[in-house]
């Protein structure tokens, strides 16, 4: 698989942990400024979701969504964190912390192949850096 492949598929699969886990967490908290900044953030994972899908297949590529065992392991793992915890605060920390392992790895990708990936595509990894970076500083306030 070369490097522009690689690159948005993890802009994909990083965008779709962000939309499901934002759209589990809506349901669980019940702050409605919470609810709203969680709404935009999920609308532009969406962005950067379509966006790496397009590009995948217009080049001739499928995109590699999250496995299921990826997606269950999520989905327990958020619900065991907020069932002896559901307030603002900690949902706030729980995703500065995924964002925060989203930079880490956007960062890790970008130095990995740094000469190895269209720009477009090395753009569209430094906007999602960035879009991840703005989401920890909004989610503070929460904390």
């Amino acid at each position: 698989m070369n490097a522009d492949v690689e690159f948005l598929n993890y802009v994909y699969q990083n965008s779709q942990m962000g939309i499901d886990t934002l759209e589990q967490l809506l349901e669980i908290t019940e702050d409605e400024k919470l609810q709203t900044c969680l709404e935009k953030q999920i609308e532009g994972y969406r962005k950067f979701h379509n966006e790496a899908r397009d590009i995948l297949n217009r080049s001739g590529y499928d995109e590699k969504g999250l496995g299921t065992f990826e997606k269950i392991r999520t989905y327990l793992m958020v619900n065991l964190q907020t069932m002896a915890d559901d307030s603002t605060s900690h949902i706030a920390k729980m995703l500065i912390q995924g964002s925060s392992m989203g930079i880490t790895e956007a960062v890790k990708k970008l130095h990995q192949y740094e000469n190895d990936v269209e720009k477009d595509i090395k753009k569209l990894m430094e906007r999602l850096q960035e879009f991840e970076e703005e989401n920890v500083e909004k989610l503070k306030e929460f904390l």
